[in-house]
């Protein structure tokens, strides 16, 4: 919530910049901190507290740990609280960031720092080339940091289309960042850093040793990753291991959701298996089966750069790595009239890849202005398994951006506007994502 809610100043107005007749539109940067902040209730859940207690359930503050099957002890201001679940416990205990040597004794910035910004720093390295690194780019950049890249690998965005991290990595040379590829950070120290808060400047030059090269910054923020938050929780006293629980190997009493279950680290997936997971309790607790999950349900994802990349299931190279014959689509953002509307220079591409066997889509990534409006429709199509002489008749309104589902199918083979035979070894009706 707080990126996107800075990421959005930012894109409305390089689109604006980008728009012929809008003239003078800025970011007023005090502006747009205060909005992120009023959208994160500046930090402060007793928002939360009181929707949880209106609909029926019990808070506890405190720091809560497991101490037998079934049993967690929480230390509250208030003393030690004993609980007892009837039927299961549930760890949702989040995720915690990766710090990587050799940036530790430079006390960086965390994800957290930089979603939390007060002061925006002059200079700013980051290290690492994932979502979280090119986003956090963008708005930096766009507040009024001089920011260089620094990325181990030889592109950015490595699980998401080529072609996408391509436009991505354009975008972000465009507007100012030094991005440095295939980049080797020898060594990290910085000057009489001072005690501060999260996303105020540590203090202190931070001088990193890079390919021979020395590079000078007023912050650093490494993006290296987040791992499941499951120290300190007790497993032990309840006779469990936490690499066991990490591998998913967990007593039937007991459950790991979001970011702590390992599985995507995506606010809208850890809800999702939250829901399951209610629909599932709330089963076993009335003696009812419950509610059956589909199989393979695809984990949808926007990358809200500038131009914003959405993705949902596999790439054309993780579908060939497992095997499947796929046909694959691609056209320019500008393909569709209502896409080029948005933007005079529409930027961007939109891929879906068929399999060629069942005629049903097995992915789908699109990058350009607003692209994340248009998932959806990729992720019902594959989680339905709606075959491609189906999604034709599904009409898109003109002018809009999602008319290039148009222009993708209509470069599809003539056979896929056909029902493909019936597989023989197909199980039903998602045997195929």
């Amino acid at each position: 919530m707080p990126s996107t809610a800075l990421l959005r100043a930012v894109e409305v107005v390089d689109t604006a910049a980008h728009l012929g007749g809008v003239v003078g539109a800025r970011l007023d940067v005090p502006a747009v901190l205060r909005r992120r902040d009023e959208w994160v209730s500046r930090y402060d859940d007793s928002g939360q507290v009181a929707w949880a207690e209106g609909v029926g359930l019990s808070v506890l503050r405190g720091e809560a740990r497991l101490v037998g099957a079934r049993r967690v002890s929480v230390a509250t201001a208030d003393g030690e609280v004993l609980l007892e679940a009837r039927r299961t416990v549930v760890l949702a205990t989040g995720s915690e960031p990766v710090t990587l040597e050799p940036y530790a004794a430079c006390e960086p910035w965390g994800s957290r720092d930089a979603t939390a910004v007060v002061e925006i720093p002059d200079r700013l390295v980051i290290v690492g080339g994932g979502v979280v690194a090119c986003e956090a780019a963008t708005w930096l950049t766009a507040l009024g940091s001089r920011v260089t890249m620094l990325v181990r690998e030889d592109r950015l965005l490595a699980r998401v289309e080529p072609f996408a991290a391509d436009l991505v990595a354009d975008a972000l040379r465009g507007a100012g960042v030094d991005l440095r590829l295939h980049a080797n950070v020898e060594s990290c120290r910085r000057e009489s850093p001072r005690a501060t808060g999260f996303g105020r400047i540590h203090g202190g030059v931070v001088t990193l040793r890079v390919d021979t090269e020395d590079l000078e910054a007023d912050e650093i923020l490494v993006a290296a990753g987040r791992r499941p938050r499951l120290t300190d929780l007790g497993l032990d006293r309840a006779g469990l291991d936490q690499a066991a629980v990490a591998a998913g190997e967990v007593p039937d009493w007991l459950v790991v959701v979001g970011d702590a279950s390992g599985e995507a680290a995506l606010t809208h997936w850890g809800k999702y298996r939250a829901r399951v997971l209610g629909a599932r309790i709330a089963a076993g607790a009335t003696g009812r089966d419950p509610d059956p999950m589909p199989a393979n349900v695809p984990v949808p994802q926007v990358i809200f750069t500038d131009p914003q990349v959405a993705s949902v299931g596999r790439t054309e190279a993780e579908a060939r790595d497992a095997g499947l014959d796929v046909v694959v689509t691609n056209v320019p953002w500008s393909a569709a009239a209502g896409a080029g509307l948005l933007r005079d220079d529409a930027t961007g591409a939109a891929q879906l890849v068929v399999d060629a066997r069942t005629h049903r889509l097995v992915g789908a990534t699109f990058v350009g202005t607003g692209a994340g409006e248009l998932l959806h429709a990729a992720t019902i199509a594959i989680v339905g398994a709606v075959p491609t002489e189906v999604l034709r008749h599904a009409v898109p309104c003109y002018p809009t951006a999602s008319e290039l589902w148009l222009r993708l199918l209509e470069l599809l083979p003539e056979e896929f506007r056909r029902p493909a035979a019936a597989p023989s070894d197909a199980t039903g009706p998602h045997a195929e994502a």
